[in-house]
């Protein structure tokens, strides 16, 4: 693995986001949500498509907190376009377990 030095982990932007809206993306290659997370005043609401299926709905993601990296180019899954990357984990079956922090943060705080 690779080292990097702390000024290369501050480029990436890794914020915690409120899910306002989730949505089954049905057209994607391999399943998907469609999110709508609001990031606060400084980012705003951004978009993100995610392969998490296996164990979430979209019911179970509003309102939920994440953690995401805003400060990567918007990219184009089919028809939608992605604006963040919702981090997570893959569990033991293959599956992403979303990663969020475990108690109230305030909404766009930046990890540090």
């Amino acid at each position: 693995m690779a080292e990097i030095g702390f000024e290369d982990f501050m480029k990436v932007d890794i914020r915690a986001g409120r899910v306002l809206r989730a949505e089954p993306y049905p057209e994607a290659r391999r399943p998907a949500i469609k999110l709508w997370v609001d990031f606060g005043p400084e980012i705003g609401e951004r978009r993100s498509s995610a392969q998490i299926t296996a164990q979430y709905t979209p019911e179970d993601l509003v309102g939920r907190m994440v953690m995401g990296v805003v400060n990567f180019p918007p990219r184009q899954i089919g028809k939608f376009m992605s604006e963040v990357l919702v981090l997570g984990v893959h569990d033991d079956d293959g599956g992403v377990v979303l990663i969020a922090p475990d108690k109230d943060v305030p909404i766009g705080g930046r990890m540090l």
